[in-house]
C-alpha cells in the first residue's frame, strides 16, 4: 500500500488495515497530521464499485446539513486508480462518533433524519457511473435471499424473516415502482453514521446503487426500532426529521414499514450466510443482527392500515 500511496498520490504515510466485508481498507496518517482512508481491491468487479463511491463521494462534496469524506485526487486527476491489478481510491478520514455508541435522544434522532434527508436530496441531483451494477443488498434482490435461509438458526427469527419476505413478494414489490427512484446510500446504518462536530455524517457508500429514494429511510429507520411501546419502536424522531426534507408521500408511507421489516430481514440473511463463509470474521459480519432480530419482533404485529397510520402520525411530527 505504500507503494500505491506514493505512486498515485505522491504522498507517504503510516498505514494501518482496518476491518472491512469486501474491500481493504487502510487508514493513512500522514507526516503533517491528517488522516486519510485509503481503500484498494484486486478483485476485478470492484472496478465498477470503486466508479460509483468515488463519485457518489464527489457528488456530494459542496453540500450542506450533512457531513461526508471528500475525494482526494489522483496525481493525473482522476477519481480513483486502476493499475497492474489493483484498483482503488483516497478519501478524508471523517472524525467522529458512531451512533450505534452515541445515546439516543429526540433531539439527534431528528437531526438525523434531517441529515439523511439532505444527503438524499445531493444524491439526487444527478446519475453517477456503475449505478446500475450488480449489488446484494438492492432491493430487487431481496426476493431471491430466501435461498440463504438455510443458515438461518430454527425458531421465531427464521419464521419472522420468511413472513416479512413472503409479505415483501406480494405487497411491497409490486408497488415498489410507484415510488421516486434515485440515487441512494443504501446502507446509513449506526455504524455509517457518526455524530461529529460539523454535524451529522455518513461514511462507506460501498453499496450504494439506483433505488427507491425510501429506501434510505427505511434502513435508517429499520436499525432504530427498539422499544415496543413505540408504534414504530422509537424510529418515529429520525421519521419526522426526514420528511421535514423530503416529505413522503401516501404511496410511501404504506410502503415504509414493509421496506423496513424486509431489510431486517435481508441483513439476518446475509449476515448469517456471510458469517458462514468466513467465520473468523463472523463477530464484525454480524454487528447489526441482533438489532435487526428485535426491531423485526417488535414491527412484526403492525398491519398495513395501522403501518401507514404510524408513518404519516410520525411525519407529521415534523
Amino acid at each position: 500500500m505504500v507503494d500505491l500511496l506514493a505512486r498515485h498520490y505522491g504522498l507517504s504515510g503510516e498505514i494501518k488495515t482496518l476491518s472491512s466485508e469486501v474491500e481493504c481498507t487502510a487508514e493513512v496518517s500522514l507526516p503533517d497530521g491528517r488522516r486519510l482512508i485509503l481503500k484498494t481491491s484486486r478483485r476485478p468487479e470492484a472496478v465498477e464499485s470503486f466508479r460509483f463511491q468515488s463519485a457518489a463521494i464527489a457528488t456530494v462534496a459542496g453540500a450542506t446539513g450533512f457531513v461526508a469524506p471528500l475525494v482526494l485526487p489522483t496525481s493525473g486527476g482522476g477519481l480513483m486508480f486502476a493499475h497492474d491489478g489493483v484498483c482503488g481510491y483516497l478519501q478524508t478520514r471523517v472524525e467522529g462518533t458512531p451512533m450505534h455508541r452515541v445515546a439516543r435522544s429526540p433531539r439527534l434522532l431528528r437531526d438525523v433524519g434531517c441529515a439523511l434527508g439532505r444527503l438524499d436530496l445531493a444524491l439526487s441531483r444527478r446519475e453517477l457511473p456503475a449505478m446500475h451494477r450488480p449489488v446484494l443488498w438492492h432491493v430487487r434482490c431481496w426476493p431471491r435471499l430466501m435461498e440463504l435461509q438455510r443458515y438461518l438458526p430454527p425458531g421465531p427469527v427464521a419464521e419472522a424473516v420468511a413472513r416479512s419476505m413472503r409479505a415483501f413478494e406480494r405487497e411491497i414489490a409490486p408497488a415498489i415502482g410507484s415510488v421516486p427512484w434515485q440515487i441512494a446510500h443504501n446502507d446509513p446504518s449506526p455504524f455509517n453514521t457518526l455524530v461529529s462536530e460539523a454535524g451529522i455524517a455518513f461514511i462507506d457508500f460501498g453499496d450504494g446503487c439506483w433505488g427507491p429514494r425510501i429506501q434510505d429511510l427505511a434502513i435508517a429507520a429499520g436499525h432504530l426500532v427498539s422499544d415496543p411501546a413505540l408504534p414504530l419502536g422509537g424510529a418515529e424522531h429520525l421519521i419526522a426529521g426526514y420528511a421535514a426534507v423530503l416529505p413522503l408521500s401516501s404511496d410511501e408511507a404504506g410502503l415504509l414499514v414493509g421496506l423496513m421489516r424486509a431489510r431486517q430481514s435481508a441483513l439476518i440473511l446475509i449476515n448469517y450466510w456471510r458469517a458462514h463463509l468466513f467465520p473468523g470474521n463472523a463477530d464484525y459480519i454480524k454487528k447489526n443482527v441482533p438489532r435487526a432480530e428485535r426491531g423485526l419482533a417488535i414491527l412484526a404485529p403492525l398491519d398495513p392500515a395501522r403501518e401507514r397510520a404510524a408513518v404519516m402520525a410520525a411525519a407529521a411530527m415534523s
